[in-house]
């Protein structure tokens, strides 16, 4: 299509296979769009698109829903994401609504008919790492290959003390529990792979489970922990073994990266640098791992 439809809190760009989502830096944008920055979205990924009257009197909203287990993001957020912070919603005056309507239609004749079971692969890129936030009773961060969380004596149970600080190499994970700051027992819960590789039971609170650490107020925000909790969802899938990916030197499966996805990265990561989120060693060292996955 090649055009562009701006919003309120974002500007919709228009491509022949995507659309690119660029979020403003304004002071009422959530605090969310403003981490995300901009997003690719494969028309692919998208199941279908709704144009309805917004919450607000006088804007409408074009509305795109992805596919299940197509956006990390939205996997993680688990349906907790309030309605103004959900990053698939384009909130416009109601005078451009007739333009809407066009763009609403265009999209829908872009979209490729899918099924509607779970995507086997993420189709939307997690945000880049490194990330961290601070949680009630840890910081935690991810890197990518291995969370780590590291407890504040304010704050964890003397169960966490006597387990001593955490480390979870992604091979041994089988995915993450997010439950929202916004919510009453807010938390971030790695899942681990048991002998068999299925996922272990877990089991008690949070506060007790040194896989997990607590939100509270001012902690684990969800501009924070969820761009985390996204990434290590999309490095737990990409990490899982798949019969048609290659044989390592050791007969072990290993993961073919996509170089779609190793591109939309190292310029999100150059768009960190330029913005002085990324120093020179940093830019180079991240982007240098991205290159050798291909």
């Amino acid at each position: 299509m090649g055009d562009v439809l701006a919003g309120i809190h974002s500007t919709w760009e228009f491509d022949t296979d995507s659309v690119l989502i660029r979020f403003e830096r304004g002071i009422r944008t959530p605090k969310l769009f403003q981490v995300l920055g901009e997003r690719r979205i494969p028309y692919e990924a998208l199941r279908s698109v709704t144009l309805e009257p917004g919450s607000r009197k006088g804007t409408v909203v074009l509305h795109a829903v992805p596919r299940p287990g197509a956006d990390p993001l939205l996997e993680a957020a688990a349906g907790q994401l309030r309605t103004a912070a959900d990053p698939y919603r384009l909130v416009l005056p109601a005078e451009r609504e007739t333009l809407a309507d066009y763009y609403a239609s265009e999209l829908r004749s872009a979209l490729v008919p899918q099924p509607d079971e779970e995507c086997g692969d993420y189709l939307v890129t997690a945000p880049t790492v490194p990330l961290q936030f601070k949680a009630f009773d840890a910081k935690v961060a991810f890197d990518g290959k291995v969370v780590s969380f590291r407890w504040f004596w304010t704050g964890a149970s003397s169960a966490k003390w006597k387990a001593g600080d955490q480390s979870f190499p992604v091979s041994e994970l089988a995915g993450v529990e997010w439950r929202s700051p916004e919510i009453a027992g807010g938390h971030l819960r790695l899942r681990r792979r048991g002998p068999d590789g299925s996922p272990e039971e877990v089991s008690g609170p949070a506060d007790q489970d040194p896989a997990a650490v607590v939100f509270g107020l001012g902690y684990g925000l969800v501009h924070e922990s969820l761009p985390l909790a996204a990434a290590v969802l999309e490095a737990v899938r990409a990490a899982e073994p798949d019969l048609g990916d290659p044989l390592d030197g050791g007969g072990r499966r290993t993961r073919r990266a996509n170089p779609a996805d190793i591109a939309e990265r190292i310029r999100h990561l150059g768009d960190l640098h330029k913005d002085g989120l990324l120093t020179d060693e940093e830019f180079t060292t991240k982007k240098a791992e991205l290159l050798a996955e291909l």
